[in-house]
């Protein structure tokens, strides 16, 4: 994930856990907030576990989100671990995350291939 589309100052944090609106799943929980620009942040507590089970989580879920960013609306974003995050594979914390986003209707329609010339009709 580039570091432009991160989310980094504690206020937007704070902004967005009392204006978002939310969605969970087993594994995940995902605050919302309208805004002009694309900007996504992680939450792992304490509770996940240690500090190398946070950052593998952390990691899991940046790497999941990317191949998402082209697809996902304008606003703030912010995705807060459950426990079971630390146990899950990463096939499973990509599903979660495509599934809270089409829940709250975030993820745009991919945009149809154009055809190539010369193909056939």
């Amino acid at each position: 994930m580039q570091r432009r589309y991160s989310l980094k100052k504690n206020a937007q944090f704070k902004y967005v856990h009392r204006r978002g609106t939310s969605g969970g799943s087993h594994e995940l929980v995902l605050l919302y907030v309208r805004a002009n620009t694309l900007k996504v942040g992680f939450s792992v507590g304490k509770k996940i576990g240690c500090a190398v089970e946070r950052n593998r989580v952390k990691r899991r879920l940046r790497a999941a989100v990317a191949p998402l960013l082209p697809r996902m609306k304008q606003g703030l974003y912010v995705f807060i671990a459950r426990q079971p995050a630390a146990q899950a594979d990463f096939d499973r914390l990509c599903r979660s995350m495509q599934s809270l986003l089409r829940r709250q209707n975030l993820l745009q329609k991919a945009e149809p291939q154009e055809r190539e010339e010369g193909a056939h009709q």
